[in-house]
Protein backbone atom coordinates (compact mmCIF):
# COMPACT_ATOMS: atom_id res chain seq x y z
CA UNK A 1 0.00 0.00 0.00
CA UNK A 2 3.03 2.20 0.86
CA UNK A 3 4.15 2.50 -2.48
CA UNK A 4 0.66 2.98 -4.43
CA UNK A 5 0.55 5.72 -2.29
CA UNK A 6 3.85 6.81 -3.60
CA UNK A 7 2.34 6.45 -7.02
CA UNK A 8 -0.69 8.91 -6.07
CA UNK A 9 1.63 11.89 -4.81
CA UNK A 10 3.81 11.08 -8.14
CA UNK A 11 0.79 11.52 -10.10
CA UNK A 12 -0.27 14.57 -8.82
CA UNK A 13 2.18 16.32 -8.83
CA UNK A 14 3.00 15.52 -12.41
CA UNK A 15 -0.27 16.32 -13.66
CA UNK A 16 0.11 20.03 -11.97
CA UNK A 17 2.99 20.84 -13.95
CA UNK A 18 1.54 19.27 -16.82
CA UNK A 19 -1.58 21.68 -16.45
CA UNK A 20 0.64 24.38 -16.38
CA UNK A 21 2.40 24.08 -19.29
CA UNK A 22 -0.95 23.68 -21.51
CA UNK A 23 -1.42 27.35 -21.21
CA UNK A 24 1.39 27.77 -24.21
CA UNK A 25 0.39 24.38 -25.72
CA UNK A 26 1.05 23.78 -29.32
CA UNK A 27 -1.48 21.18 -31.56
CA UNK A 28 -0.04 18.85 -34.19
CA UNK A 29 3.58 18.46 -33.68
CA UNK A 30 5.15 14.86 -34.84
CA UNK A 31 1.26 13.84 -34.96
CA UNK A 32 3.00 10.49 -37.18
CA UNK A 33 3.05 9.33 -33.47
CA UNK A 34 -0.41 9.16 -32.83
CA UNK A 35 -1.35 6.95 -35.89
CA UNK A 36 -1.00 3.56 -33.41
CA UNK A 37 1.52 1.06 -33.65
CA UNK A 38 0.35 -3.19 -34.52
CA UNK A 39 -2.32 -4.38 -36.26
CA UNK A 40 -3.71 -5.60 -32.60
CA UNK A 41 -3.97 -2.47 -31.41
CA UNK A 42 -5.18 -0.24 -34.19
CA UNK A 43 -8.02 -3.19 -35.28
CA UNK A 44 -9.37 -2.30 -31.45
CA UNK A 45 -9.02 1.83 -32.21
CA UNK A 46 -6.31 1.81 -30.54
CA UNK A 47 -7.23 1.23 -27.04
CA UNK A 48 -4.86 -0.71 -25.67
CA UNK A 49 -3.11 1.05 -23.15
CA UNK A 50 -4.11 -1.20 -20.15
CA UNK A 51 -4.38 -4.53 -21.96
CA UNK A 52 -1.02 -4.31 -24.11
CA UNK A 53 1.10 -7.43 -23.24
CA UNK A 54 4.15 -7.81 -26.00
CA UNK A 55 6.77 -5.98 -27.32
CA UNK A 56 4.65 -3.02 -28.59
CA UNK A 57 4.59 -1.87 -24.93
CA UNK A 58 7.31 0.31 -25.64
CA UNK A 59 5.23 2.04 -27.78
CA UNK A 60 1.64 2.26 -25.83
CA UNK A 61 3.18 1.64 -22.16
CA UNK A 62 6.44 1.04 -21.33
CA UNK A 63 5.70 0.05 -17.62
CA UNK A 64 3.82 -2.94 -19.40
CA UNK A 65 7.41 -4.22 -20.65
CA UNK A 66 7.83 -6.41 -17.61
CA UNK A 67 4.61 -8.20 -17.77
CA UNK A 68 5.23 -9.88 -20.71
CA UNK A 69 4.55 -13.65 -20.58
CA UNK A 70 8.55 -14.62 -20.69
CA UNK A 71 11.86 -14.79 -18.60
CA UNK A 72 14.64 -15.85 -20.46
CA UNK A 73 14.53 -14.38 -24.07
CA UNK A 74 13.74 -12.11 -26.80
CA UNK A 75 10.52 -10.60 -28.01
CA UNK A 76 10.33 -8.96 -31.56
CA UNK A 77 7.96 -7.21 -33.32
CA UNK A 78 7.26 -5.66 -36.59
CA UNK A 79 5.01 -3.98 -38.89
CA UNK A 80 4.18 -2.71 -42.19
CA UNK A 81 1.28 -0.56 -43.58
CA UNK A 82 0.90 1.71 -46.60
CA UNK A 83 -1.63 4.60 -47.09
CA UNK A 84 -2.99 6.42 -49.97
CA UNK A 85 -2.31 3.74 -52.96
CA UNK A 86 1.13 3.11 -51.45
CA UNK A 87 2.15 6.85 -50.99
CA UNK A 88 2.91 6.33 -47.38
CA UNK A 89 4.46 4.09 -45.87
CA UNK A 90 4.25 3.19 -41.77
CA UNK A 91 6.70 0.17 -41.04
CA UNK A 92 7.98 -0.79 -37.30
CA UNK A 93 10.80 -2.66 -35.61
CA UNK A 94 10.91 -3.67 -31.98
CA UNK A 95 12.20 -6.18 -29.22
CA UNK A 96 11.86 -6.36 -25.97
CA UNK A 97 14.26 -8.56 -23.02
CA UNK A 98 12.98 -9.23 -19.93
CA UNK A 99 16.01 -9.96 -16.96
CA UNK A 100 16.27 -10.60 -13.20
CA UNK A 101 13.74 -13.31 -13.37
CA UNK A 102 11.05 -11.50 -15.80
CA UNK A 103 10.91 -8.76 -13.14
CA UNK A 104 12.34 -6.05 -15.10
CA UNK A 105 12.41 -5.27 -19.15
CA UNK A 106 14.45 -3.39 -21.98
CA UNK A 107 12.94 -2.49 -24.91
CA UNK A 108 13.68 -0.62 -28.35
CA UNK A 109 11.35 0.68 -30.82
CA UNK A 110 11.94 2.08 -34.14
CA UNK A 111 9.15 3.89 -36.22
CA UNK A 112 9.28 5.14 -39.67
CA UNK A 113 6.56 6.70 -41.62
CA UNK A 114 7.37 8.21 -44.95
CA UNK A 115 6.66 9.01 -48.26
CA UNK A 116 9.08 8.43 -50.80
CA UNK A 117 9.88 9.48 -54.36
CA UNK A 118 8.34 12.64 -54.55
CA UNK A 119 9.66 14.80 -57.82
CA UNK A 120 11.67 17.68 -56.94
CA UNK A 121 10.87 20.28 -59.50
CA UNK A 122 13.01 23.12 -58.53
CA UNK A 123 15.31 22.30 -60.82
CA UNK A 124 13.23 21.37 -63.30
CA UNK A 125 14.07 24.47 -65.96
CA UNK A 126 17.51 24.99 -67.35
CA UNK A 127 19.54 28.60 -67.53
CA UNK A 128 17.80 28.79 -70.91
CA UNK A 129 14.17 27.91 -69.64
CA UNK A 130 14.07 25.24 -71.42
CA UNK A 131 12.33 22.55 -69.48
CA UNK A 132 14.49 19.45 -68.58
CA UNK A 133 12.77 16.23 -66.88
CA UNK A 134 16.40 15.09 -66.55
CA UNK A 135 16.65 17.79 -63.59
CA UNK A 136 13.97 16.29 -61.90
CA UNK A 137 15.42 13.94 -58.53
CA UNK A 138 13.23 12.15 -56.34
CA UNK A 139 13.45 12.68 -52.81
CA UNK A 140 11.81 10.94 -49.33
CA UNK A 141 10.12 13.23 -46.57
CA UNK A 142 10.47 10.58 -43.65
CA UNK A 143 9.83 11.05 -39.68
CA UNK A 144 11.67 8.99 -37.50
CA UNK A 145 11.19 7.76 -33.79
CA UNK A 146 13.16 5.51 -31.68
CA UNK A 147 11.95 4.66 -28.00
CA UNK A 148 14.23 3.29 -25.53
CA UNK A 149 12.33 2.02 -22.79
CA UNK A 150 12.75 0.37 -19.21
CA UNK A 151 9.59 -1.11 -17.12
CA UNK A 152 10.39 -2.93 -13.67
CA UNK A 153 7.71 -4.38 -11.30
CA UNK A 154 6.72 -3.21 -8.02
CA UNK A 155 4.76 -5.48 -5.78
CA UNK A 156 2.16 -4.94 -3.73
CA UNK A 157 -0.72 -6.50 -1.09
CA UNK A 158 -3.43 -6.63 -3.31
CA UNK A 159 -1.89 -7.19 -7.38
CA UNK A 160 1.00 -6.40 -9.64
CA UNK A 161 2.04 -2.67 -10.50
CA UNK A 162 4.16 -2.22 -13.27
CA UNK A 163 6.14 1.67 -13.67
CA UNK A 164 8.04 2.36 -16.78
CA UNK A 165 9.31 4.56 -19.00
CA UNK A 166 10.64 5.41 -22.72
CA UNK A 167 13.50 7.86 -23.43
CA UNK A 168 12.41 9.10 -26.80
CA UNK A 169 14.43 10.79 -30.00
CA UNK A 170 12.65 12.15 -33.24
CA UNK A 171 14.22 12.53 -36.26
CA UNK A 172 12.34 14.20 -39.11
CA UNK A 173 13.50 14.97 -42.70
CA UNK A 174 12.44 16.32 -45.80
CA UNK A 175 14.78 15.24 -48.62
CA UNK A 176 18.10 17.51 -48.42
CA UNK A 177 16.15 20.74 -48.02
CA UNK A 178 15.25 20.29 -44.13
CA UNK A 179 15.54 18.44 -40.84
CA UNK A 180 14.92 18.35 -37.48
CA UNK A 181 15.47 16.30 -33.91
CA UNK A 182 14.04 16.03 -30.98
CA UNK A 183 14.18 14.58 -27.79
CA UNK A 184 11.44 14.05 -25.03
CA UNK A 185 10.21 11.59 -22.44
CA UNK A 186 7.77 9.63 -21.54
CA UNK A 187 6.19 7.81 -18.45
CA UNK A 188 3.53 5.12 -17.51
CA UNK A 189 2.17 3.19 -14.84
CA UNK A 190 0.04 -0.73 -15.69
CA UNK A 191 -1.73 -2.05 -12.42
CA UNK A 192 -3.30 -5.71 -12.41
CA UNK A 193 -5.56 -6.62 -10.24
CA UNK A 194 -8.32 -9.66 -10.55
CA UNK A 195 -9.61 -9.39 -13.99
CA UNK A 196 -9.04 -5.46 -13.92
CA UNK A 197 -5.98 -3.82 -15.74
CA UNK A 198 -5.80 -0.28 -15.20
CA UNK A 199 -3.44 2.41 -16.46
CA UNK A 200 -1.52 5.92 -17.29
CA UNK A 201 0.58 7.00 -20.10
CA UNK A 202 2.06 10.17 -19.57
CA UNK A 203 3.61 11.33 -23.08
CA UNK A 204 5.95 13.87 -23.86
CA UNK A 205 5.95 14.91 -20.44
CA UNK A 206 9.38 16.84 -20.54
CA UNK A 207 7.77 18.53 -23.75
CA UNK A 208 9.05 17.32 -26.82
CA UNK A 209 11.80 20.00 -28.85
CA UNK A 210 12.51 19.25 -32.20
CA UNK A 211 14.97 21.94 -33.67
CA UNK A 212 14.60 22.30 -37.65
CA UNK A 213 17.30 23.39 -39.79
CA UNK A 214 16.69 24.37 -43.34
CA UNK A 215 18.93 23.95 -46.70
CA UNK A 216 18.51 25.66 -49.95
CA UNK A 217 21.07 26.43 -53.00
CA UNK A 218 21.27 29.95 -54.18
CA UNK A 219 19.22 28.85 -57.53
CA UNK A 220 16.48 27.28 -54.89
CA UNK A 221 16.60 29.99 -53.48
CA UNK A 222 16.27 31.99 -56.88
CA UNK A 223 13.17 29.37 -57.74
CA UNK A 224 11.24 29.90 -54.38
CA UNK A 225 11.75 33.88 -54.43
CA UNK A 226 10.28 33.91 -58.18
CA UNK A 227 7.33 31.70 -57.15
CA UNK A 228 6.24 33.92 -54.12
CA UNK A 229 7.46 31.37 -51.78
CA UNK A 230 8.55 31.75 -48.47
CA UNK A 231 12.24 30.67 -47.28
CA UNK A 232 12.12 28.92 -44.02
CA UNK A 233 14.66 30.24 -41.93
CA UNK A 234 15.39 27.62 -38.18
CA UNK A 235 12.58 26.82 -36.69
CA UNK A 236 11.16 24.99 -33.57
CA UNK A 237 8.32 22.72 -33.07
CA UNK A 238 7.11 21.49 -29.25
CA UNK A 239 5.09 18.71 -29.12
CA UNK A 240 2.89 19.20 -25.71
CA UNK A 241 2.27 16.66 -22.85
CA UNK A 242 -0.80 14.19 -23.35
CA UNK A 243 -2.49 11.82 -20.66
CA UNK A 244 -3.88 8.55 -21.68
CA UNK A 245 -6.00 7.33 -18.42
CA UNK A 246 -7.51 3.59 -19.43
CA UNK A 247 -9.16 0.66 -18.04
CA UNK A 248 -9.58 -2.41 -18.93
CA UNK A 249 -11.37 -6.39 -17.85
CA UNK A 250 -11.00 -9.90 -19.47
CA UNK A 251 -14.20 -12.34 -19.16
CA UNK A 252 -13.87 -16.10 -19.68
CA UNK A 253 -16.15 -18.37 -20.93
CA UNK A 254 -14.59 -21.61 -21.26
CA UNK A 255 -12.33 -21.52 -24.41
CA UNK A 256 -14.17 -18.26 -25.38
CA UNK A 257 -12.74 -14.94 -24.04
CA UNK A 258 -13.50 -11.73 -23.81
CA UNK A 259 -11.18 -8.43 -23.39
CA UNK A 260 -12.85 -4.99 -23.14
CA UNK A 261 -10.78 -1.80 -23.02
CA UNK A 262 -11.51 1.81 -23.06
CA UNK A 263 -9.49 4.75 -22.87
CA UNK A 264 -9.25 8.32 -22.19
CA UNK A 265 -6.56 10.35 -23.67
CA UNK A 266 -6.46 14.25 -21.90
CA UNK A 267 -4.67 16.86 -24.64
CA UNK A 268 -3.56 19.73 -23.17
CA UNK A 269 -2.80 21.59 -25.95
CA UNK A 270 -6.45 23.77 -25.70
CA UNK A 271 -9.25 22.92 -27.90
CA UNK A 272 -9.51 20.07 -30.39
CA UNK A 273 -12.17 18.39 -32.52
CA UNK A 274 -13.00 15.29 -30.32
CA UNK A 275 -15.98 14.51 -28.06
CA UNK A 276 -14.99 16.43 -25.49
CA UNK A 277 -13.44 19.87 -26.17
CA UNK A 278 -12.35 22.48 -23.61
CA UNK A 279 -9.81 24.75 -23.15
CA UNK A 280 -7.16 24.02 -21.71
CA UNK A 281 -8.35 20.39 -21.62
CA UNK A 282 -9.84 18.09 -24.08
CA UNK A 283 -10.97 14.57 -23.74
CA UNK A 284 -11.40 11.47 -26.86
CA UNK A 285 -12.49 8.14 -26.05
CA UNK A 286 -11.32 5.14 -28.09
CA UNK A 287 -12.79 1.28 -27.44
CA UNK A 288 -11.54 -1.79 -28.02
CA UNK A 289 -12.77 -5.42 -28.23
CA UNK A 290 -11.12 -8.83 -28.41
CA UNK A 291 -12.64 -12.02 -28.92
CA UNK A 292 -10.51 -15.08 -28.48
CA UNK A 293 -11.03 -18.93 -28.82
CA UNK A 294 -8.53 -20.58 -26.92
CA UNK A 295 -6.18 -17.87 -27.21
CA UNK A 296 -5.87 -19.07 -30.60
CA UNK A 297 -8.21 -17.36 -32.87
CA UNK A 298 -9.07 -13.56 -32.36
CA UNK A 299 -11.43 -11.33 -33.54
CA UNK A 300 -10.98 -7.41 -32.60
CA UNK A 301 -13.27 -4.56 -33.10
CA UNK A 302 -12.82 -0.88 -32.37
CA UNK A 303 -14.14 3.05 -32.58
CA UNK A 304 -11.90 5.64 -32.46
CA UNK A 305 -12.02 10.27 -33.61
CA UNK A 306 -14.99 10.84 -32.54
CA UNK A 307 -15.05 14.24 -34.57
CA UNK A 308 -17.69 16.55 -35.69
CA UNK A 309 -17.73 17.79 -39.27
CA UNK A 310 -20.43 19.76 -41.75
CA UNK A 311 -21.99 19.02 -44.20
CA UNK A 312 -22.65 21.75 -47.45
CA UNK A 313 -25.57 23.37 -45.67
CA UNK A 314 -23.55 24.41 -42.77
CA UNK A 315 -24.98 21.70 -40.85
CA UNK A 316 -23.15 20.03 -37.88
CA UNK A 317 -22.77 16.32 -37.49
CA UNK A 318 -20.64 13.66 -35.66
CA UNK A 319 -18.23 11.08 -37.31
CA UNK A 320 -16.70 7.93 -35.72
CA UNK A 321 -13.94 5.82 -36.98
CA UNK A 322 -14.67 1.57 -37.38
CA UNK A 323 -11.77 -0.46 -37.09
CA UNK A 324 -11.39 -4.88 -37.27
CA UNK A 325 -8.76 -7.14 -37.38
CA UNK A 326 -8.05 -10.56 -37.15
CA UNK A 327 -5.14 -12.76 -35.22
CA UNK A 328 -3.82 -16.18 -35.06
CA UNK A 329 -1.06 -17.06 -32.67
CA UNK A 330 1.17 -20.32 -33.61
CA UNK A 331 3.37 -21.48 -30.76
CA UNK A 332 5.86 -18.63 -30.28
CA UNK A 333 4.62 -16.92 -33.63
CA UNK A 334 1.53 -13.90 -33.68
CA UNK A 335 0.24 -12.72 -37.21
CA UNK A 336 -2.19 -9.94 -36.91
CA UNK A 337 -4.22 -8.07 -39.53
CA UNK A 338 -6.20 -4.67 -39.39
CA UNK A 339 -8.45 -2.96 -41.50
CA UNK A 340 -8.71 0.80 -40.08
CA UNK A 341 -7.95 4.34 -41.26
CA UNK A 342 -5.62 6.74 -40.36
CA UNK A 343 -8.68 9.48 -40.28
CA UNK A 344 -12.42 9.57 -40.49
CA UNK A 345 -14.30 7.22 -42.33
CA UNK A 346 -15.56 9.92 -44.59
CA UNK A 347 -12.05 10.37 -46.17
CA UNK A 348 -12.40 6.64 -47.39
CA UNK A 349 -8.46 6.10 -46.61
CA UNK A 350 -9.01 2.59 -44.71
CA UNK A 351 -6.18 0.22 -45.73
CA UNK A 352 -4.71 -3.10 -44.38
CA UNK A 353 -2.10 -3.19 -41.55
CA UNK A 354 0.08 -6.42 -41.02
CA UNK A 355 2.03 -7.04 -38.26
CA UNK A 356 4.06 -9.89 -36.42
CA UNK A 357 5.32 -10.56 -33.14
CA UNK A 358 7.96 -13.62 -32.46
CA UNK A 359 8.75 -14.62 -28.71
CA UNK A 360 12.72 -15.89 -28.93
CA UNK A 361 12.91 -18.28 -26.02
CA UNK A 362 16.67 -18.92 -25.10
CA UNK A 363 15.60 -22.02 -23.16
CA UNK A 364 13.37 -23.62 -25.28
CA UNK A 365 16.69 -22.78 -27.93
CA UNK A 366 19.03 -24.67 -25.59
CA UNK A 367 16.88 -27.91 -25.10
CA UNK A 368 16.16 -28.00 -28.98
CA UNK A 369 19.85 -27.72 -29.71
CA UNK A 370 20.77 -30.31 -27.20
CA UNK A 371 18.30 -32.77 -28.68
CA UNK A 372 19.85 -32.12 -32.09
CA UNK A 373 22.95 -33.20 -30.62
CA UNK A 374 21.90 -36.58 -29.31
Amino acid sequence: MQQLHIVRKIAFITFLILASQSLFSQKYSNEFLSIGLGARAQAMGNAFVASVDDVTAGFWNPAALASMDMKNGIQIGAQHAEWFAGIGKYDYLGLAMPFDNGKRALGLSVIRFAIDDIPNTLSLYDDDGSVNYDNVKPFSAADYAFLGSYSQKVYTDRGKLYLGGNIKIVHRSIGPFATSWGFGLDASVQYHVGKWRWAAMLKDISNTFNAWTFNFTEDEKLVLELTDNTIPIKSLEVTRPQIIFAGAREFNFGKVGLLTELDMTMFMDGRRNVLFSSFPFSFDPTLGLEANYGKFVFLRAGINNVQQDSDLGGEKFWTVQPNMGIGLKLYKLRLDYAFTDIGDSSNGTFSHVISMILDLDFNYLKKAGRNSRK
